[in-house]
């Protein structure tokens, strides 16, 4: 099940779009406008492109809270959330002066009723659908889902916050209206940890409302647990993972180069801009991601000789400015250069990085992380290994994430040896990038404080897996979906609020590090799905896992997901901002009378 497949998210949500919205609009033959709010523009562009719609006789994209002419004889296509802001917006368009012949509205989740009553009395007579259709996740990738609330982080985490649960009930629901649209009502289990409740408070609320979902499906049949488990993990489970320099190309890519959602903006030697899109319109993209920054390195330049070679090119060093002088020479080879140009630049721009200071910070990483130095022997004196990278002028932020890791190996140090540490860094007055771990359940300062997470120190043996030796540590997550797959969880550590059918009772369980033929048992558990969802953001090491152990294991496909998707330095920001105040907001009006 590869990436782009027709398994992947983004075309399950397309098909289901398409099955929904689409089909209802083919019973006339009307062009028509489709209008939007922010988050379904997001997951739309997601899924599909200008051309699909228009395919589908839709012929203009409207933003619902924009200003917009009326055109009376066409119908308008509503997709949005179900909030009060959007149902006032929709309103608006219909009650004074109408903007169009007709209404057909789609809701991405439960329209409550006051909502639903309000723009039925209000403009009823324009309506000629209303539907909910069960999306309220963001596909972002083929294996991987956000719920697209990056604030979420502030709102479980902070000691100020006032919306925790709240929180958490959204969550709840956008993860239902995933499994909904996996056709899955998995079973669900959660990580326990001592102090720290939300992986069972979001566990409880999903299993909860999965139950009141499928019992008022509309088929009228109540669903039965299907082959689908449901993990549920905090961010603090695995401190490592966000704060390590991953050397694998997307990790990598989005730690050390300035991508901005998902927008890849560079220079060429003649100093004209270009930009480019990283998602999975991009094969070539999609065939690198995960791989090794070395790999990476030596692949992009055979490819390009590839093609220079098939147009009869000379074979000579290839250059920047070079493709540029081909691709204008020839047109039809245009889209698939510039594929081969963007990734040459990027992975240079990655090396660059790599060689100027990253590939010394990996090696104190590796070793503080894994707890031992490239030869196996244990770390005895964890400071000694940090050091020389206090020692070195790297940035402030490297010297952070070596401190952090330093940190963790310890489970906690003294507040004495913090202090020190924290004036080495030249951070006094922003000590809480490190100190604020502790609302997220990690360890920072000891004897005083005990460690609220458990950091699991029998990981898996993976010395033969290892081909880098600045590459050597695993996200504990996989640990987490081989032991699932291969029915190993502990069920003290991972409690069961409801059990999903034999597929995950031992039956056909096979090693997610092997490599084997198709069987019976593999058979039988054809189309299993793990889903994994880490409250307080999900890295891309992390989603790299999902598609590794989905490779290795056939019979089984790993999703994973989270409220949004981090970078290190994203997570210290967020990490620091946590001891903050809610700032107090005041609308335009109120301002303006102040």
């Amino acid at each position: 099940m590869a990436a782009g497949s027709d398994h992947g998210l983004k075309k399950i949500v397309w098909k289901r779009i398409k099955d929904t919205i689409i089909t209802d609009c083919r019973k006339s033959d009307i062009w028509k406008i489709l209008i939007l709010d922010h988050f379904t523009t997001k997951l739309l562009s997601s899924c599909c492109k200008m051309s699909d719609l228009m395919a589908e006789k839709i012929t203009i994209v409207e933003d619902l809270f924009k200003k917009r002419e009326p055109v009376l004889e066409m119908k308008a296509i509503y997709f949005m959330t179900p909030t009060l802001k959007c149902v006032e917006a929709f309103i608006g368009d219909f009650e004074k002066k109408p903007k169009y012949k007709a209404a057909y509205v789609y809701f991405t989740d439960y329209c409550p009723d006051d909502l639903f009553n309000k723009m039925k009395s209000r403009c009823g007579k324009f309506i000629r659908v209303v539907k909910e259709i069960n999306i309220s996740f963001l596909p972002q990738e083929a294996q991987v889902f956000t719920c697209n609330n990056p604030e979420a982080f502030r709102s479980i985490y902070s000691p100020h916050s006032q919306d925790k649960r709240s929180t958490l009930e959204t969550l709840a629901d956008q993860i239902v209206t995933l499994c909904a649209t996996l056709d899955e009502y998995p079973g669900v289990r959660y990580k326990k940890e001592s102090n720290m409740e939300n992986a069972k408070t979001l566990a409880e609320l999903v299993d909860n409302k999965l139950a009141k979902h499928y019992e008022l499906d509309d088929s009228a049949k109540k669903k039965g647990k299907t082959q689908a488990q449901l993990l549920i993990v905090e961010r603090g489970f695995d401190p490592v993972s966000p704060i390590l320099h991953e050397l694998t190309y997307q990790a990598m890519a989005y730690d050390l180069v300035d991508i901005k959602d998902d927008t890849y903006r560079y220079k060429l030697k003649d100093g004209s801009e270009k930009q480019a899109l990283l998602n999975e319109d991009d094969m070539l993209w999609v065939n690198l991601r995960h791989k090794h920054i070395a790999e990476v390195g030596g692949e992009i330049p055979k490819l390009v000789k590839e093609i220079s070679a098939s147009k009869q090119q000379p074979d000579e060093k290839i250059t920047i400015s070079k493709l540029a002088q081909m691709m204008k020479k020839m047109p039809s080879f245009r889209k698939q250069l510039n594929e081969k140009t963007t990734h040459l630049q990027l992975a240079e721009d990655c090396m660059k990085h790599f060689a100027n200071n990253v590939e010394k910070l990996c090696k104190a990483e590796q070793d503080l992380a894994v707890g031992a130095d490239v030869d196996g022997a244990k770390v005895k004196d964890p400071m000694r290994t940090l050091l020389p990278v206090l020692l070195h002028p790297y940035t402030t932020y490297d010297k952070i994430r070596a401190v952090l890791l330093y940190i963790f190996s310890l489970n906690g140090t003294t507040d004495e040896n913090l202090s020190k540490l924290i004036q080495h860094v030249k951070i006094e007055d922003e000590r809480e990038f490190i100190l604020n771990w502790k609302e997220l359940g990690v360890s920072i300062i000891t004897p005083n404080q005990m460690s609220l997470f458990s950091r699991k120190s029998t990981r898996r043996d993976r010395s033969q897996e290892e081909k880098y030796n600045l590459s050597r540590w695993t996200p504990v997550i996989k640990d987490v979906m081989e032991d699932a797959v291969e029915n190993k969880l502990d069920t003290k550590e991972w409690p069961h609020l409801s059990e999903s059918p034999a597929a995950w009772n031992g039956s056909g369980a096979v090693s997610a590090r092997q490599k084997h033929k198709a069987s019976a048992q593999d058979e039988r558990r054809t189309g299993s799905r793990l889903i994994v969802f880490v409250i307080g953001g999900i890295t891309y090491s992390e989603m790299r896992c999902a598609y590794e152990v989905t490779q290795a294991v056939k019979s089984c496909e790993v999703i994973v997901g989270s409220s949004h998707i981090l970078t290190p330095t994203s997570l210290l920001d967020n990490i620091k901002a946590l001891s903050k105040a809610p700032m107090e907001t005041f609308t335009i009006e109120e301002r303006n009378n102040a």
